[in-house]
């Protein structure tokens, strides 16, 4: 079930446009941060979204260099 979620949220990045994947790269980035404070201070009420947005952060800028790399490769 588990696979099925991550290929919708997939399915969900590729159709940003590059400026709406950029935004979401650096909301992601900044939510981390705020776990990470959380889990310092003891407010993290559930410590596997951690693991779980290190991996979105991870799927977000794979698709965006998948892109970059795409522009590159067209224009030779």
């Amino acid at each position: 079930m588990a696979k099925k979620i991550k290929k919708a949220a997939t399915e969900d990045i590729r159709k940003m446009n590059d400026e709406a994947l950029r935004k979401q790269v650096d909301e992601s980035y900044k939510r981390m941060f705020a776990l990470r404070l959380q889990k310092e201070t003891l407010q993290l009420a559930n410590h596997r979204e951690i693991p779980a947005m290190r991996r979105n952060i991870a799927r977000l800028k794979t698709i965006e260099r998948q892109r970059e790399l795409a522009k590159t490769r067209g224009g030779q």
